[in-house]
C-alpha cells in the first residue's frame, strides 16, 4: 500500500503523520499546504474543516480510532486527530496515523498549524 508522510508544524513544534492510499486522503493531500485552525473537541481529539470536502465514496461506514488516528468526520466536513483512544463511530473516516509529535496535540484549547508534505 502507498503511503505519503506530511508534517504538522504548530509553533516551534513538529507532528508528522503517515495518510494510506485512499480518495479521503488524495483528495486531502490535494489541497496542500494549508494553515488550519485547529480547536479541542472533548478532550479526545483536535478537529479542523479543510476548505474543500473529501471523497469518501470508497470508505467503510465508520472507523474505530485509537490514540493517533489521523481521520476525517464526512457529516460535519472536518478533520479529527485523536489523542487519546475513542470507539467506533459511523461516518469516521481513517487517513492515516500519527507517526511522531502526537503529545504537542493534547495541549489545552486551540492552535494554528501548517500542514504540508514531508520533504
Amino acid at each position: 500500500m502507498n503511503t505519503t508522510d506530511i508534517v504538522m508544524e504548530i509553533g516551534d513544534h513538529t507532528v508528522t503523520a503517515r495518510l494510506e492510499d485512499s480518495s479521503a486522503a488524495r483528495d486531502f493531500l490535494a489541497q496542500l499546504p494549508l494553515t488550519m485552525e485547529f480547536e479541542d473537541y472533548h478532550g479526545i481529539e483536535k478537529i479542523s474543516y479543510p476548505p474543500e470536502k473529501l471523497a469518501t465514496d470508497d470508505a467503510p461506514a465508520g472507523f474505530d480510532p485509537q490514540k493517533g488516528s489521523f481521520t476525517y468526520f464526512a457529516p460535519w466536513g472536518n478533520l479529527a486527530i485523536f489523542y487519546r483512544d475513542f470507539g467506533y463511530s459511523r461516518s469516521l473516516v481513517n487517513l492515516g496515523m500519527v507517526t511522531s509529535g502526537l503529545e504537542h496535540l493534547s495541549q489545552a484549547g486551540s492552535f494554528t498549524a501548517t500542514i504540508r508534505l514531508a520533504k
